[in-house]
């Protein structure tokens, strides 16, 4: 959609039964924030009339200020000016009354973006591709869980066909899709509605998982928003079918995590494939960026993996990557470049879970990537085999959350994709989500030390 506020108002108006708009910003944990608001005052939002605090973006995972934060007491928790993307006003049908949402970016005072706000941090990075006369192709895959909503721990769901709870691995069963036919068909819906370039759904390696696929876009930023809003309608629509949905990234200890695969490929000016030279080796400049990510990867694994559960994810042999590898058709490596048509050379980066930020997710991979091609980097030999048994010669992924943070603030490369601003952010979060999460003892813990020790 472009930035037409004029046509965006007449379609509102046409919807005479939407009453509230909820106006919005995504903040550094993925999290949509923000207001609800009458209908009547859409206007207002596009021009940028409103107004939150620009501490919004980077609250705990809790919704809590961040104590250190430079943002909230050292400068009163001054506001920012949220200004329109241009993404459109989308429609929500699976609240109990029609309402619509509008996505927001967060401006400092004198109309500077704020580079805090993650979707600046990718925009960013886009525009430094753009200089280059290059633009990024993305698609997007999605893995989710369905579970039982009247369980505090996670349980797979019920059929709705058969009344009975999944209880094995479905991994691409047409069954399965069948069963929840019904709830995917809303999704679809949901995701037209929203212009979300949805493509093919699959029943995944785990009971009451799925995945669904996003189409290429030359539109990195579109992507990113398409992401984030599929996370929250798959949400909506779950629970309006009697399920939830969670995107956690390890939610069953003993099956598949949930991942958040990321294809792309670059175009010149002239529309043309720079991976492609006929072959299925890619180009050099393919092999560039491939460098870059896999340079880049240690240092950044903090945004694909932002939080404690995520670490569960990526342990070997769990079909998630654990060590810093890449090769051709090869899934147990962190970067793969699929086969198929050369005019189709694309880079898929598969260390993400589908807890992090996509937008986040997608500006250190299009930024590592960027390095990797301005600095003219040779990757590593391309892995063949089996990645998991070849660890001892490989480079690791950070193995739990306090090594990964600690990488992404002294990362040599770190500032290079993102503003300092965004990194003391980031960082701050996640050591007070850390600091909360060792000062609480597990069920787990107390059943196996508490009189044996």
């Amino acid at each position: 959609m472009d930035l037409d506020h004029a046509a965006h108002l007449d379609w509102l108006n046409a919807q005479t039964d939407i009453e509230n708009i909820f106006a919005c910003i995504c903040d550094l944990n993925g999290t949509l924030r923000g207001k609800r608001v009458d209908a009547n005052q859409a206007a207002k939002i596009l021009k940028g009339s409103i107004r939150m605090p620009l501490s919004l973006a980077g609250l705990d995972i809790w919704g809590e200020d961040i104590e250190v934060s430079a943002l909230v007491f050292e400068t009163g928790d001054a506001d920012g000016i949220c200004q329109y993307t241009g993404r459109g006003i989308l429609p929500i049908n699976w609240t109990s009354r029609p309402t619509a949402l509008i996505p927001l970016s967060l401006y400092n005072e004198d109309g500077r973006p704020f580079m805090g706000d993650p979707r600046h941090a990718l925009d960013a990075v886009v525009k430094r591709y753009a200089d280059k006369g290059l633009t990024p192709v993305v698609a997007t895959e999605l893995e989710f869980y369905l579970v039982d909503p009247t369980e505090t721990i996670p349980q797979p769901p019920l059929s709705p066909v058969t009344g009975k709870r999944l209880d094995s691995d479905g991994a691409l069963s047409l069954d399965e899709l069948e069963h929840f036919d019904e709830f995917l068909n809303d999704v679809y819906e949901a995701c037209h509605m929203q212009g979300i370039p949805a493509d093919s759904a699959i029943s995944e390696n785990g009971a009451g998982q799925f995945e669904i696929n996003m189409r290429h876009v030359g539109d990195a930023l579109r992507a990113a928003d398409d992401a984030v809003l599929f996370k929250r309608l798959v949400r909506g629509i779950a629970r309006k079918h009697g399920f939830a949905a969670t995107f956690m990234a390890k939610p069953y200890g003993d099956r598949a995590g949930s991942g958040f695969h990321v294809h792309f490929s670059l175009e010149d000016a002239e529309g043309r494939n720079v991976f492609d030279n006929g072959g299925e080796e890619g180009t050099p400049i393919m092999m560039h960026a491939v460098a870059g990510l896999l340079h880049t990867m240690q240092e950044n694994a903090l945004v694909f993996a932002p939080h404690e559960n995520s670490f569960r994810r990526l342990l070997p042999g769990t079909h998630a990557p654990s060590s810093v590898a890449w090769g051709y058709e090869n899934r147990t490596v962190a970067v793969r470049i699929p086969g198929g048509d050369s005019r189709a050379r694309r880079i898929e980066h598969r260390v993400a879970g589908a807890d992090a930020n996509p937008y986040l997710v997608l500006a250190s991979i299009l930024g590592g990537a960027l390095l990797g091609i301005e600095g003219a980097w040779e990757p590593t030999k391309a892995l063949v085999g089996d990645a998991y048994a070849q660890e001892k010669e490989l480079a690791h992924l950070p193995l739990d959350w306090a090594t990964a943070i600690q990488a992404f603030k002294n990362g040599a490369h770190i500032q290079s994709i993102y503003a300092p601003r965004l990194q003391r952010m980031l960082v701050d979060c996640k050591r007070q989500e850390q600091h909360r999460f060792n000062r609480h003892v597990t069920e787990f813990e107390y059943d196996t030390y508490l009189e044996t020790v």
